[in-house]
């Protein structure tokens, strides 16, 4: 994605009211309320501190504290990232993915779909629910047994909205034209990056203390996260 093409540009400083701050900071960010975040999502979405606010409380639920376990959730992600092709999702959750214990083949058979060989049955249900809600807004009664024995009601309830919010998400991203940020070592759909390292695993906000300085595997080795 090219600055072309950015349409909301993160707020600048002269906009920086204490609601705006309270965005910056709400997922622990070290130094995020004096100088705002390093992660171009949050400081776009800063533009509208009352949305954002709003946005974050049901996005660090599904983020980090859904009944659904890690594996699935993050399956889910990157399958919706894939099928909208939303870069920046794609670039952050192939490494909290690794965090989780996927291998980067299973992440590569990600593009693949659910009829890759990589996946067992409660993988392939969760990637075919991600496909059915993409493609028709709907779940069919087999993938709805599929998943009903698998999970329980929170779980499942958990499962839809991740689907649906990281779809909503990755169209926010493209209209608006989040870009990424300067210095990340972009992780292709090849998962090649372009330092030509691996990628490595990375923490979602919260998960970790510090989380935003141990995420140096998604950064090129000569950027440093201040805090």
């Amino acid at each position: 994605m090219t600055s072309l093409s950015r349409r909301i540009p993160p707020l600048p400083r002269e906009e920086w009211t204490d609601p705006a701050r309270e965005v910056f900071a709400f997922w622990g960010e070290p130094g995020a309320w004096d100088n705002g975040s390093k992660i171009n999502l949050v400081m776009v979405l800063s533009n509208h501190p009352a949305l954002a606010m709003a946005y974050n409380v049901f996005g660090r639920h599904l983020l980090v504290e859904s009944t659904l376990p890690v594996r699935p959730r993050e399956l889910i992600v990157l399958r919706v990232s894939w099928n909208v092709k939303c870069e920046y999702e794609w670039h952050y959750h192939v490494g909290y993915a690794l965090s989780a214990g996927l291998t980067i083949e299973e992440i590569a058979a990600v593009g693949i779909g659910p009829d890759a060989p990589n996946w067992n049955d409660d993988d392939r249900a969760v990637l075919r629910a991600a496909d059915e809600l993409w493609k028709n807004s709907r779940l069919s009664d087999e993938i709805w047994a599929a998943l009903s024995a698998r999970f329980d009601r929170h779980q499942i309830m958990d499962l839809v909205f991740t689907i649906g919010q990281y779809g909503m998400l990755s169209g926010a991203i493209a209209a608006f034209g989040v870009e990424l940020e300067a210095g990340a070592d972009r992780i292709g759909w090849d998962l090649e990056t372009e330092s030509g390292r691996p990628p490595g695993g990375s923490y979602r906000p919260r998960e970790v203390e510090d989380w935003a300085a141990q995420n140096k595997s998604t950064l090129r080795p000569d950027h440093r996260v201040k805090g």
